[in-house]
């Protein structure tokens, strides 16, 4: 490493000066050299220039000067990459006498930590003159002293080194003593007055002496101090210490009163001018208050707390005087031994906190400075930190060290740390000191939304209310804060082609899923829509669930009358033989209700019959037989009034008319069909009333039609703008009128077919019975058909759809006939 040596001149206390000069080792170090008392933010150097470090870098990485003692004389602009100057430098104050003098500071950048040694060489500047302990002293010389006799004068003393220290004495006048200088092994200078020629009291008794140090400084600085001379009687021989340099060492720490040293000098002289007091000569204010002497003895005592840590060496100057005025000096040099009297100091130089959960494995938390005053073993420290955490302490440069993560972290497992950290040195006994950080883990979006199940099921009842609340999806996030902060979402989905939309809503911020229309269970039974919740991350994570939604059947529909068809074009009826046994089927009512369950289980009642106690309907089958013999007495015709009612609550019924022929014969059965034909003419006196009651029926038929078709288009315009969909809502019909398990109204022995279109006057219905059951149809338009004659034809046409099947059979009868309809069902 070479260092450029600065060119001296003649130059002003203002003037500055800076030489620089550097050096790279392993970690970077760089080493500048500057005048003392420069102005508070000169530039000392470019430490980024002179080691080759980006500005950028200084910027990302958070350069800052870090000193042991927080003493910021130097301070660094990470723009520039410059060192300035930030405090007042006195060299004097700073190192003393200590020469050169210079201090460390360190420059630190993290991400990744890197560390820069940088010494700085503070030179001096003639800024002290030279100053004598006293301004003015007295002496005391014997007169039988001869020549060549030395006194030994205080040395100026000069906080400034080098050249600017003092250089020379003078002494003035030189009649009788002239100056000496003597220069120690140890560098000190001494100065000695020595007697050149005899001094004669009766002549002068007392001398006056001017003596000046100068030192070597532009300008040239010094100091005087006066020499008053008091000439003595005889005493010819001065006190002399058995050692001119005495060594010690001792521990710090040392009690107050402990015994350091104990000096001795020796005087030949007897008597009172043989008795020598012992005194501190020079001595410095620290010294004064550490140490004291016993003048009669010799002996040097502690006085104050001996601390390694400030100084390491202490040279005391005694001096030996005798009553005759003669003296002598030695050093006393005591050497202090560490002790491991300091803890270490843990300083947190960088810390990260909170740290996201996401953190990679080894990322850097944390930059701890360990200092321990105590040196050797002494100041050797080791960390650790608290077992069981996820977190490692590793060396780093020197006596620094990094936090680093050690194991992955999860927030929702463990939120919050508290890790202390523990630096121990390895004096003996060691001593330790502790450090307790308290660590977050910030929240990362890496947990989805998770509903409590991922299918749910949910009923409702038909007709139920649009708007209606019916059901509640509820999906849990373990992040935090705006991670967690769930909303629901309804995915695109259709229902036999039409959006799911258009069945149901979603809140997004509750879950609660609301009905959009009124179900009706006859057209839908059911259907699946699909849930998405969203956390509110970045980005944003999401579940999913399934809602089937069942709708629940209500007891809305009137049972509907299959058989016999009611019409007003024709009339039909049952042929009874009047040789017909009890129990005898005379016709079956089928009936069916679109409602399912036992809102559909069906029940019959005769209401009312012609003649009472011949006939009775079953209660489940619907089937009508005779309970007595036919007698003779009983009327031809016989009308019967039958209600089918179901089992919902409340029940729904409907009613149907039964005409039933007596006889025997077709002859008898025409004439008897006359008279079903005209039995109505004795009404035709209320011919006009009925002509008046069917105006008003068709008035008001009109006007609520024209009023449905109104409310009905307005519905389809609000449909289409708030579903935003061109599908017609297309009722559904229910394609079976038995239970899947073949529990319905009809048993299997019965069948027929009915077939429905949305529209239901155009709806067909197919009724096939066995040739053994006896039936007419009586239509004054149709021709009756013959006895046993049957129409295969509309057989043909009985091919069952896939809509509903069912069929009428009963027991065989004396006369076989087939009958075949075709008839409209309102």
């Amino acid at each position: 490493m070479a260092l450029r040596k600065p060119n001296y001149g003649f130059i002003s206390l203002v003037q500055l000066w800076i030489i620089i000069f550097f050096d790279c080792t392993v970690h970077g170090q760089v080493r500048y050299s500057i005048p003392e008392e420069m102005g508070k933010g000169s530039v000392i150097g470019n430490v980024a220039a002179d080691l080759g470090i980006d500005i950028k870098r200084l910027k990302s990485g958070r350069a800052r000067v870090v000193t042991r003692d927080n003493t910021r004389y130097v301070d660094l602009v990470t723009d520039k990459g410059t060192l300035v100057v930030n405090d007042r430098i006195d060299r004097e104050l700073l190192c003393k006498q200590t020469s050169p003098c210079s201090f460390n500071l360190d420059i630190i950048i993290e991400n990744p930590i890197q560390l820069i040694d940088v010494l700085i060489e503070i030179t001096d500047v003639n800024d002290h003159a030279p100053t004598f302990p006293k301004d003015e002293v007295n002496i005391e010389i014997s007169e039988t002293a001869t020549q060549g006799a030395r006194f030994r004068l205080d040395s100026a003393y000069d906080p400034d080194v080098g050249v600017n220290t003092i250089q020379s004495y003078s002494l003035r006048p030189i009649d009788n003593f002239v100056l000496k200088q003597e220069t120690r092994p140890d560098g000190n200078k001494y100065i000695e007055m020595m007697l050149q020629s005899p001094v004669d009291r009766e002549k002068q008794e007392e001398l006056s002496l001017i003596l000046t140090a100068t030192d070597g400084g532009h300008p040239q600085r010094s100091g005087v101090m006066k020499i008053n001379i008091k000439v003595l009687d005889a005493n010819d021989n001065a006190p002399v210490f058995n050692q001119n340099i005495y060594r010690v060492s001792v521990p710090e720490n040392l009690s107050k009163g402990t015994l350091v040293i104990k000096v001795s000098a020796t005087d030949r002289d007897k008597g009172v001018n043989g008795e020598v007091r012992y005194t501190f000569r020079h001595k410095a204010e620290t010294e004064s208050e550490l140490f004291e002497i016993n003048e009669m003895s010799g002996e040097i005592f502690v006085n104050g707390l001996i601390d390694f840590e400030k100084d390491e060496i202490y040279e005391l100057n005694i001096e030996a005087r005798d009553h005759g005025g003669f003296t002598d000096s030695c050093a006393v040099i005591i050497d202090v031994i560490d002790v491991n009297d300091n803890i270490p100091v843990i300083t947190l130089t960088s810390f990260t906190n909170p740290i996201p959960e996401d953190a990679l494995i080894g990322t850097t938390i944390a930059v701890i400075d360990v200092e321990d005053l105590d040196s050797g073993q002494n100041g050797q420290v080791n960390c650790v930190v608290t077992k069981k955490s996820p977190f490692v302490i590793k060396s780093s440069v020197r006596n620094y060290f990094t936090l680093q993560i050690d194991e992955q972290l999860n927030r929702e497992i463990q939120s919050e740390y508290n890790i202390t950290i523990t630096a121990t040195d390895e004096g003996s006994p060691s001593l330790s000191s502790n450090k307790t950080l308290h660590i977050r883990v910030s929240d990362v979006n890496d947990n989805p939304p998770i509903f409590e199940r991922q299918l749910y099921t949910a009923f409702v009842v038909e007709n139920n209310s649009p708007g209606s609340s019916i059901f509640v999806v509820r999906a849990t996030d373990p992040d935090c804060c705006q991670n967690a902060r769930v909303s629901y979402v309804l995915e695109d989905s259709d229902v036999n082609g039409v959006p799911t939309s258009s069945f149901v809503s979603l809140n997004s911020e509750t879950g609660v899923i609301y009905a959009v229309r009124s179900f009706d269970y006859e057209q839908l039974r059911g259907f699946q829509i699909s849930v998405r919740a969203h956390d509110g991350g970045s980005p944003p994570l999401s579940g999913n669930a399934t809602v089937h939604i069942v709708i629940q059947d209500q007891n809305d529909n009137a049972p509907q009358v299959l058989y016999p068809v009611q019409t007003g074009g024709s009339l039909v009826a049952e042929m009874v033989p009047r040789s017909a046994d009890v129990g005898y089927l005379v016709t079956k009512v089928v009936a069916v209700d679109v409602d399912s369950g036992q809102n559909a289980w069906l029940s019959y009642k005769l209401l009312k019959t012609t003649e009472r106690g011949l006939f009775d309907v079953g209660l489940q089958n619907g089937e009508i037989r005779t309970v007595r013999q036919v007698s003779d007495k009983d009327p031809v015709k016989q009308k019967l009034t039958v209600v089918v009612e179901d089992n919902g609550h409340p029940s729904r019924s409907a009613t149907v008319n039964v005409n039933v022929v007596v006889a025997d014969s077709f002859p008898e059965v025409l004439s008897e069909f006359t008279d079903f034909t005209h039995d109505k003419d004795y009404n035709d006196n209320m011919t006009f009333y009925l002509v008046l009651a069917l105006a008003v029926v068709s008035f008001f038929f009109i006007s609520s039609l024209i009023t449905i078709i109104s409310v009905k288009i307005y519905k389809w315009r609000r449909s289409r703008i708030y579903y935003q969909s061109n599908l017609p809502v297309i009722p559904y019909f229910p394609p079976h009128y038995t239970d899947g398990s073949g529990t319905g109204t009809l048993k299997h022995l019965y069948n027929y077919e009915v077939c429905m279109t949305t529209d239901s006057r155009k709806s067909d219905l197919k009724i096939v019975r066995p040739c053994s059951q006896s039936v007419l149809m009586m239509d004054p338009s149709v021709e009756i058909m013959k006895h046993g004659q049957r129409d295969r034809s509309n057989l043909d046409d009985a091919d069952l759809s896939d809509q509903t099947r069912a069929g009428i059979t009963g027991p065989k009868s004396r006369r076989d006939m087939a009958w075949t309809g075709r008839q409209s069902i309102t």
